[in-house]
């Protein structure tokens, strides 16, 4: 695992055991290897919920979207209030993350930030690349090297997944509980609009 300077977080399980920085300098001169952030057994059990949802999925596909997804939980510890959103694809793994609810919570407290989910159904007419461009910036600012194959537009999908919603930028925004509202771009798990 890389090592890094504590950057001031005040956390200490985070100091103690994550290679992740979820404060300190915008720009990470080190990689990030978010793999280590879930045991064997935790990879497993979470690969597994993403195969089980996704019949036909080879488990190297499935593994490689929850690392994203990993990636992509971090970055948006790292920036709350932030607008980004995952892909479809890595949404996948995010949901998957997220049914564990035990481990997510762990993982969130790692990170010294729960990350929220706010779902709508997707609309690809709705997607703005400056969102999706800003989500993969603010990755490789964190040292992270998101899989670009997972990382597709809504209509050029090289990975279907059976993931069927994406984001809101806050509760009560949009979605099967408050249709109507919906935004045009995503949330980390803030309050602020952008």
């Amino acid at each position: 695992m890389p090592t890094w300077d504590d950057g001031g977080t005040r956390n200490p399980l985070i100091r103690a055991t994550c290679p992740y920085r979820p404060e300190g300098p915008r720009m990470s001169t080190t990689l990030i290897n978010v793999r280590g952030l879930l045991t064997n057994d935790e990879m497993a059990d979470v690969s597994a919920t993403v195969l089980g949802n996704n019949p036909g999925m080879d488990q190297a596909t499935a593994e490689r979207i929850v690392i994203d997804a990993l990636a992509y939980v971090t970055t948006a510890a790292r920036n709350p209030g932030v607008y980004i959103s995952p892909s479809r694809t890595v949404d996948e793994g995010w949901h998957a993350l997220i049914l564990h609810t035990a481990l997510y919570a762990r993982l969130c407290d790692r990170l010294g930030r729960f990350v929220h989910h706010y779902p709508e159904r997707p609309d690809p007419t709705r997607h703005k690349d400056g969102v999706m461009d800003r989500t993969l910036d603010l990755m490789r600012e964190a040292g992270h090297i998101p899989d670009m194959e997972l990382w597709t537009r809504p209509l050029e999908m090289v990975i279907d997944v059976a993931a069927n919603c994406s984001h809101t930028p806050k509760p009560g925004g949009c979605g099967p509980i408050n249709p109507g509202r919906c935004a045009s771009h995503c949330n980390s798990g803030g309050d602020s609009a952008a």
